[in-house]
């Protein structure tokens, strides 16, 4: 018996279905596998350094570079302004304490000094004359009494003589009472002149100590005044090397114009710049140390400046035994600054990755050696060798020290070859 043979087909909605359910799937997959492992980059094992976590001694210090500078500096300034007639010395050259440096002229200076002394004698003059004065009135307050002890006495005797007549009959009684009234007259007169020389005393020993306390003032203001004049032939207070001296003849100087230093030529001290970052653990007294042809010379901080400038701020260095031979102002040494005690602790080798993690987070090597994962980690101190693992990672663990610049956002590292 015949039948009719049906003509297979393929029904396309049905294949849609399947498709799209494929990708759903795949799409889904992906999103878990995101939201699990986090951005993912492929890094060659070449390109990356590998180091491991272990225990070890962490030397906690910093290297450091250190300039070498004169550890005494005095300033040259100068006390007057004027006009540079003569350099007597070049500079570089030793110089001895009071040795000429250099002379300067100020004809304005000259001129007032001049003023000065001539105002100056002018007062002292006035003094003098008021000096005078008072003792001239001191001689007449002597003189007076003299003449009014002289009177007294006189009328005294002869008072005594007209009682005795005038009880005889002899004189009239207003005779009498006249020369009694003017012996009573130079009594009183004398009573009233000794007064008057106790009130003029006590006022001319205050006007003569006012009058010496004026002169004094007077002598030092016209001695400061010729000082001045000094100091225009400026000389070297101390001993030592000059520096920074550079100046020509006809050259004007202000006051108060720098002109140059003197420095200690034998001993020395070090100023280096430290990152703002180590300031709280940095203080007076730590210890430094400098190698120089195979020996170690020990330093300690003398001097802490607050400024920070840069990021950075600066110490002091100053020798604590003796200073190596051969240096000069103006090298650069390295040194090495101890901030605490040797201690055993984790350690992991220091590397630019803690400059782009801040090292806060590192990659972690996973034990196959194919992937590197992103973990939180604490780190501690740091010198240029090791850095102290706190927090995040166990010894023998394999971390990921070089630069982190290219895969920065990343939370997985596939270490391929």
């Amino acid at each position: 018996m015949d039948r009719k043979i049906e003509r297979k087909s393929y029904p396309w909605r049905n294949i849609a279905i399947v498709i799209l359910a494929i990708a759903a799937i795949t799409i889904v997959g992906r999103l878990y596998s995101a939201q699990h492992t986090g951005k993912s980059l492929a890094v060659s094992p070449q390109n990356v350094t590998i180091s491991t976590v272990r225990n070890g001694v962490f030397e906690d210090y910093i290297p450091v570079r250190s300039k070498v500078t004169p550890l005494k500096t005095l300033y040259l300034d100068a006390i007057e302004g004027g006009r540079v007639e003569q350099v007597l010395i070049e500079d570089g050259a030793l110089v001895k304490p009071g040795q000429p440096i250099v002379r300067l002229s100020n004809t304005q200076l000259q001129l007032d000094v001049m003023r000065n002394e001539a105002a100056v004698t002018e007062q002292l003059n006035n003094m003098r004359s008021i000096e005078l004065s008072l003792e001239q009135n001191k001689l007449s307050h002597k003189r007076n009494l003299i003449e009014i002890d002289y009177q007294i006495k006189r009328l005294t005797r002869q008072v005594e003589r007209e009682r005795i007549v005038y009880q005889q009959g002899s004189i009239s009684d207003s005779a009498l009472r006249e020369n009694e009234d003017l012996l009573e007259y130079y009594q009183q007169r004398k009573r009233v002149t000794l007064e008057s020389q106790k009130t003029d005393t006590r006022l001319q020993e205050q006007q003569f100590s006012f009058l010496q306390e004026t002169g004094k003032r007077l002598n030092d203001s016209l001695e400061f005044a010729r000082k001045n004049m000094e100091n225009l032939n400026m000389t070297a207070p101390v001993a030592g090397k000059l520096s920074g001296f550079d100046i020509e003849i006809g050259q004007s100087i202000e006051r108060g114009e720098r002109i140059g230093q003197i420095d200690d030529p034998n001993s020395f001290k070090l100023q280096a710049s430290i990152d703002e970052f180590y300031l709280e653990r940095i203080d007076l007294g730590q210890s430094a140390v400098i190698t120089r042809n195979g020996k170690d010379y020990a330093l300690s901080i003398s001097k802490i400046y607050p400024q920070v400038n840069n990021g950075q701020f600066r110490i002091d260095l100053i020798f604590t035994d003796h200073q190596p031979s051969g240096i000069r102002r103006g090298q650069t040494l390295q040194t090495k600054l101890t901030l605490g005690d040797p201690s055993e602790i984790a350690l992991i080798p220091n590397g630019a990755f803690y400059q782009d993690s801040g090292g806060h987070w590192v990659f972690v090597v996973s034990e196959d050696g194919r992937n590197a994962i992103r973990r939180n980690v604490r780190l501690g101190r740091r010198n240029n060798r090791f850095i102290e693992v706190l927090e995040g990672l166990e010894v023998n663990e394999k971390v990921i020290t070089s630069p982190y610049a290219s895969f920065i956002d990343m939370e997985r590292l596939n270490l391929k070859s």
